[in-house]
């Protein structure tokens, strides 16, 4: 980590501006995932042991068009801060202007603010600099400590950073240590494991892995392009006719390092109620069944694979675990993964359908590193440079 980070700053008597990642999944006004809170709360803890004057934090919660929607407020996310953090958490209408300006103002000695939505302003992704300057006039000092956004530069990732010391928070420094450590400096033998829909979301992954790990592992229904390079009869199967040649490409290029499912449970709808069959993945699959999971064959191929490795990063689930009858390959490698952990390796899931795929098959808390950002992590592992990041001081 060359950055600094809240460790290296005095914030005592300080307006401290944190960016965080409440982005949370809501079901109307109830929060049915506070992850992203509570990976926010050791950070914010150690801001306030500095005795600041004030901390007022911003986000973005989903995707709004065009301005104020009631339905992605963060409102809904104060109280349950509140709770998390053992303090008052006040709630701002608006995330810039004389709104947040006096909200900010009229918190007492220490207090803590929760602005709304960042995205209610449409030219926050835009990185919109006069909304950025006006986001700085909210701080003496501004903390990033919202990973999954970091691969953004946006008014109140990148833009921001520009207007006021900018450091990071220990959310961040922690994901920046285990992606980076594990790109630049792993433990071998380094594995990866990717799953997930498609492979059109992951060829640079794979390609910049392919030059990193020892051994490369496809799951998922990415893996049905590759099956379909090999002219194998897929049936009703998800299929990127437009990757197939990339496909091809990544074969060639992975060789032996590169290692695709042997074996697939089909079913005949995507449903609980589904009927199944198992098959080997080269006598094809027949008309009117799909593949939504690997089988036991290629989770013990998974296991040899593994048994062995130091490092181990995972993204993407091996197939659509949500649904009862085509949970046991991503359970069975989550398992793997925390039996690999127990035993000395360092397990880092990549975000995304990994995590809650970890929660469920009841592994989470035996896992290395989780990571809270699924684009963010994706992009560490292609090695890019993150703008969040980057527009940080260096130490």
């Amino acid at each position: 980590m060359t950055k600094m980070t809240i460790r290296d700053l005095d914030l005592s008597g300080k307006r401290v501006l944190v960016r965080v990642d409440f982005n949370v999944p809501l079901d109307g006004t109830t929060i049915t995932d506070d992850t992203r809170i509570r990976a926010a709360v050791p950070t914010l803890k150690a801001i306030l042991a500095q005795n600041p004057r004030s901390v007022a934090l911003m986000s973005h919660l989903g995707r709004p068009k065009g301005g104020p929607d009631p339905k992605y407020s963060l409102k809904p996310v104060a109280p349950s801060l509140a709770q998390q953090l053992g303090v008052p958490v006040a709630f701002a209408e608006d995330c810039v202007g004389e709104v947040a300006e006096a909200a900010v103002a009229a918190l007492p000695v220490g207090g803590v603010i929760l602005l709304e939505n960042t995205r209610f302003h449409p030219t926050e992704e835009k990185n919109d600099l006069e909304l950025a300057q006006q986001m700085a006039k909210l701080g003496d000092v501004f903390v990033n400590d919202a990973f999954g956004s970091a691969h953004r530069a946006h008014s109140s990732t990148e833009g921001v950073a520009r207007y006021l010391p900018a450091v990071s928070g220990l959310l961040l420094e922690k994901e920046i240590e285990y992606l980076g450590s594990a790109i630049e400096n792993p433990s071998r033998p380094f594995v990866a494991i990717l799953g997930g829909a498609k492979v059109s979301d992951k060829i640079a992954v794979i390609e910049a892995l392919l030059g990193k790990c020892d051994k490369v592992l496809i799951g998922g229904g990415m893996a049905n392009t590759f099956f379909a390079a090999q002219g194998i009869a897929l049936g009703n199967s998800l299929v990127e006719p437009d990757a197939v040649e990339t496909a091809k490409m990544l074969m060639a290029k992975g060789g032996e390092k590169l290692i695709l499912p042997v074996d697939a449970v089909l079913g005949d709808k995507f449903d609980d109620a589904a009927n199944t069959m198992k098959v080997d993945v080269s006598a094809g699959v027949p008309d009117g069944w799909a593949i939504y999971d690997i089988g036991e064959k290629t989770v013990a191929l998974f296991q040899q694979t593994i048994s062995g490795a130091q490092t181990i990063v995972w993204n993407g689930p091996m197939g659509v675990f949500e649904k009862k009858p085509f949970a046991a390959g991503t359970h069975a490698v989550a398992t793997l993964l925390a039996e690999r952990t127990r035993q000395g390796a360092v397990t880092i899931i990549g975000g995304g359908d990994s995590v809650a795929a970890v929660e469920d098959a009841g592994v989470a808390d035996q896992i290395t590193h989780i990571s809270t950002g699924g684009g963010a992590s994706l992009e560490m592992l292609e090695g890019k440079v993150l703008p969040g990041l980057a527009a940080l001081k260096d130490k």
